[in-house]
């Protein structure tokens, strides 16, 4: 198991299939799926190709999203991570890029896990992959999420039409994630 990025409150690794009822447990719930293209999972034997997903994406592009775990309890709470996109996939007509991504279980909810993940997340990606800029989604109902990038540093760019909805589109320049890493270093 590879573990990616430390927080004080969260080590941030390798999916493994042992998460499979962690993530059954999020991806069951309704209430997490609100804002997402993707309609929960019934089953939890939906959730091995997804692992597996997740698994050949760490190996065919370094990055996916990440297991969030609880350093206290063990508990795998969500995940976090960067997508990369590539040719002849693209994203809001984007490609060779890198989009940050976050769900968490609905009980780990407004304790600011997203946030802290996020930024280890964008440590990393920022260090270890060199991108310009790193790109982010929303629904435009989903303020809860917009705050969160917000908070990172994202900035608002335009709505644009993704699997037939209408969808935020946000972006974060390394120049000014290295700014927000200051402002955030000397409030410490």
């Amino acid at each position: 198991m590879k573990i990616f990025a430390e927080t004080p409150r969260l080590i941030l690794r390798e999916v493994e299939h042992s998460d499979a009822a962690d993530l059954f447990e999020m991806d069951s719930d309704p209430e997490v799926h609100l804002y997402i293209e993707n309609k929960p999972v019934k089953t939890i034997s939906e959730i091995t190709p997804i692992i597996q997903m997740l698994r050949k994406q760490y190996r065919e592009n370094g990055i996916a999203r990440w297991a969030v775990v609880d350093k206290i309890t063990g508990e795998c709470i969500g995940w976090s991570g960067l997508k990369y996109y590539s040719q002849p996939l693209t994203l809001n007509d984007h490609s060779h890029i890198y989009e940050l991504g976050y769900r968490f279980k609905k009980k780990h909810w407004g304790k600011g896990y997203a946030t802290e993940a996020a930024i280890a997340v964008l440590n990393y990606g920022f260090s270890h992959l060199d991108p310009d800029t790193i790109y982010a989604i929303t629904d435009p109902k989903n303020i809860s999420s917009q705050k969160v990038l917000h908070k990172l540093g994202f900035q608002f760019i335009e709505v644009f039409n993704y699997q037939g909805d209408p969808t935020n589109w946000f972006e974060l320049k390394k120049v000014n994630w290295k700014k927000e890493a200051r402002i955030n270093d000397n409030k410490n």
